[in-house]
């Protein structure tokens, strides 16, 4: 992966936003800033605001007030083209049309920077090869997207989004619905994203999984970020107790030390 290099790619910053929908507050005062080819995960329970937060960023939700900043500039500033080339997102359920193939999807990551004078050439063949060789989904190019498997669906996505060449990647629960062993793959290739200089947002409801693969984690309840900060210092009993209402005990991963949490059973029952 040799695109978006670490030392010119902007980071994210995001600034005082409140989102939601008429009469319904979802996002209130959130501030994240992110530095370019950095792991951001957010946590938090179901419907406190984090999927609403990646939409306001991916300027898909526009917020009530507050500014959203790649490399300075405020994206719902800018017009819907020059926004794309800064930000992607992959929404939990991405829909695609029936019968594409892989290198087809791949290639839709390309449209923002098609217009009338800017027509397919070189760098966007180069775009796409290179996002399915850095997804290992090379040999599917040829093959229908709904004829794979979970995981390797996910993949191949994700080559759709890393086409799109922009400096901020969002995601939105990229491992729901995967095993264990495509979830760690996922996890993995987020963090080679990320070593290419890009800034990469996910939501994610494994909370040890966030803490081992993010660089920054942000707790979320109630539409508000409650705690952020590096996992090992922001992950403890109090903060599962606060965001899940489930008392845990929280040991060090062996090798990295990352948190995992063990949720302490409320009814223990014997077992023969």
């Amino acid at each position: 992966m040799t695109d978006s290099p670490r030392e010119t790619a902007p980071g994210l910053e995001v600034t005082a936003l409140h989102a939601g929908y008429p009469g319904r507050p979802v996002v209130e005062d959130v501030d994240l800033t992110v530095p370019a080819g950095q792991v951001v995960a957010i946590v938090g329970p179901n419907g406190c605001g984090k999927s609403t937060l990646l939409r306001a960023v991916a300027r898909l939700h526009r917020p009530a007030s507050g500014t959203v900043r790649v490399g300075g500039e405020d994206i719902w500033e800018l017009g819907r083209r020059p926004a794309a080339h800064r930000v992607a997102l992959l929404p939990q359920s991405p829909r695609a049309p029936e019968a594409v193939t892989v290198a087809g999807l791949v290639r839709y990551g390309r449209h923002p920077q098609q217009g009338l004078l800017r027509q397919w050439s070189k760098k966007d063949e180069n775009a796409v090869r290179d996002a399915l060789e850095a997804t290992g989904t090379t040999r599917l190019a040829a093959e229908r997207l709904d004829r794979l498997s979970g995981g390797q669906r996910q993949r191949c996505w994700l080559a759709m989004v890393l086409a799109q060449h922009t400096p901020v990647v969002l995601l939105d629960e990229p491992t729901s619905a995967l095993d264990l062993g495509h979830a760690v793959d996922v996890l993995e290739l987020v963090r080679e994203v990320a070593a290419t200089g890009r800034t990469v947002v996910m939501v994610q409801h494994d909370l040890a999984a966030a803490a081992r693969y993010a660089d920054l984690l942000v707790a979320m309840k109630d539409g508000r970020v409650v705690a952020s900060g590096r996992p090992d210092e922001t992950v403890d009993e109090a903060l599962v107790k606060e965001l899940y209402g489930v008392d845990a005990d929280i040991l060090g991963a062996p090798g990295d030390g990352s948190p995992v949490v063990v949720p302490r059973a409320r009814r223990l029952t014997k077992r023969t």
